[in-house]
């Protein structure tokens, strides 16, 4: 009975230490990928037409989800907070309290979250099929440089239009909160807007622009560097043929929304802490 006890145990511990190891090795593969990705960044311009193609799959085709996702999502913020607000007659501040939701927090999280399912799976999946059909392998026989023609496009992709995108789900998501206020917690349309647009006027000494648009818009453009390295270093380690390619593009989408939770907290303690 001991040793059964003991080795159960002894088998836990080793699937820990197991789990504990492939963690690590995934993240120095990923750190490792991101500056190798810095250092070729000067071959943008080389990549200029893939570049393009990954700004375009980026934008235009996501763009639907996250104006629809980030109009809903601040009529919910609209109706908590105005039901909350309307006990103690408050709900004039309906507007500042959405508009500072959006821009500080919700805006880039929700697209962040967005990107990784859309943008961040097809990655995953796309560089996946060529490792696990060996064209990554002809491609080092042909001597270009895997990094620069596959990863750095599409890092630099996100990494920009993360940030865009996130200011139209901020504009949207105030958009939707105007309506609920409006029409189910009896704000008029130009006090909430008002108070929308009061809440954003107090511009920092750093950059000209509220504290809570660029902490928002810096996010988010963590969030696009997160995803693109957690779904390219996913392709490029996937073997094992289709099954491979499913679980890397699993294993993408899980850890990029982690990581996106974590890095939320630590740059919000660093923006807001007193």
């Amino acid at each position: 009975m001991y040793t059964g006890e003991g080795n159960t145990a002894g088998e836990r511990l080793m699937s820990f230490r197991e789990s504990f190891v492939s963690v690590c090795v995934s993240v120095g593969h990923i750190v490792e990928l991101f500056l190798q990705v810095v250092l070729r960044l000067p071959h943008v311009w080389k990549r200029r037409e893939s570049t393009a193609a990954q700004l375009y799959g980026a934008s235009v085709q996501v763009l639907h989800v996250v104006l629809l996702v980030g109009f809903f999502i601040g009529m919910v913020v609209s109706l908590q907070t105005g039901i909350e607000l309307s006990g103690i007659g408050q709900q004039d501040q309906i507007g500042t309290i959405v508009t500072v939701s959006m821009a500080r927090e919700m805006g880039p999280f929700i697209t962040g979250i967005i990107i990784a399912a859309t943008v961040g799976s097809a990655m995953a999946a796309e560089i996946g099929t060529m490792a696990v059909s060996e064209e990554l392998a002809a491609l080092e026989v042909l001597s270009v440089d895997r990094v620069s023609f596959l990863v750095v496009p599409r890092l630099v992709a996100l990494a920009v239009m993360c940030p865009l995108l996130t200011v139209f789900c901020d504009a949207v998501g105030v958009i939707g909160g105007g309506f609920v206020a409006e029409a189910q917690l009896n704000v008029g349309l130009e006090l909430y807007y008002d108070s929308a647009v009061s809440a954003l006027q107090t511009p920092t000494e750093i950059f000209a622009l509220p504290k809570d648009v660029y902490s928002g818009l810096f996010k988010s453009f963590v969030f696009g560097l997160i995803v693109a390295c957690i779904a390219c270093s996913a392709g490029l380690r996937a073997s094992g043929g289709a099954l491979g390619v499913g679980s890397a593009t699993r294993q993408a989408v899980r850890d990029s929304i982690i990581w996106i939770i974590i890095s939320n907290y630590f740059m919000t303690l660093f923006f807001y802490q007193s």
